[in-house]
Parts: structure tokens; sequence; C-alpha cells
């Protein structure tokens, strides 16, 4: 970050060295290797059939639910599903929710020109993984009828 320093002056260093304080992130880097080696124990072919098949179960179960509207609908599409669901502001949403023991992620996901287009002020996102099951996409449906019923 410095070229030199005295007690009279300190002269900076060139860019980008002037911009590269501090420690290196490394415990970043030990938690990568980490998951590399733990994700190198499973076949990415098996991971992928899995989050694509909770995936197409959980669509299948959310859209059941009355008033609730999936933002986004790719053909090919990760383990990531927005929704609102009626007049329920998606904050709320979360909040009760979570008093079932399920996290979602709300708000405008730092996408704002894609709420605009979708007119919405916000929405609820559910990731899905490799390490999610059925029974819990069983348990969100079951949480956000349970919100439903309450408005």
């Amino acid at each position: 970050m410095i070229n030199r320093v005295t007690f009279e002056k300190t002269t900076w260093n060139e860019v980008p060295a002037k911009f590269e304080a501090g420690t290196p992130h490394i415990a970043g880097g030990v938690g990568l290797a980490a998951a590399i080696d733990y994700l190198s124990r499973f076949d990415m072919a098996e991971i992928a059939a899995h989050e694509h098949r909770v995936l197409e179960y959980a669509t299948e179960k959310l859209l059941e639910i009355e008033g609730l509207r999936i933002i986004g609908t790719a053909r090919n599409k990760a383990g990531v599903i927005s929704f609102t669901l009626g007049d329920i502001h998606p904050h709320d949403l979360g909040t009760i929710i979570d008093h079932h023991g399920i996290a979602v992620r709300t708000g405008h996901h730092c996408a704002m020109p894609v709420m605009q287009f979708f007119n919405v002020p916000a929405t609820a996102r559910v990731s899905l993984g490799m390490y999610n099951t059925e029974s819990e996409v069983d348990a969100l449906v079951d949480a956000l009828q349970q919100a439903r019923e309450m408005f």
C-alpha cells in the first residue's frame, strides 16, 4: 500500500498495489478448499438431478397455493424460486414463515429493475440445494398456506 514511510512523509505506492492493504482473505480460501473437498465426494450429475427434482416438486406445490405468483419462469432454472403471495408483503411473509422454521430471503435481491418489470415491490425467494428434500418443501407450503389464511 505504501512505497516509503518516514517520520516526515509517507509516499503511497502505485495503483493497484496502493489499494492492497492488509491480510489477504485467507479464511475465504480455506473455506473454499473445504467446500471443494466436500463436494468432490459427490457425483455432480446426481446433485444436479436431485436439485432439479426438488425444484420441479417445489414449483408444482407452490403453484397449488391460491394467490401465489412465481416471478421468473425461465426454462432452464437453477434451484431458486422467487414469488409473491396475494397482498402479503414479502417481508411480512418472511417473518411469518420464519416462525415455522422456514428461512427465505425477502426484498428486491439487488434486482430493482426486475421488480419494476414485474410490478412488485419485492419478492420472497426460496433457494433449493443438494441438501433439501420434498418434505422440507411440504413444510414451506404448509407455512405459506397458514400465512395466507392469516390475511
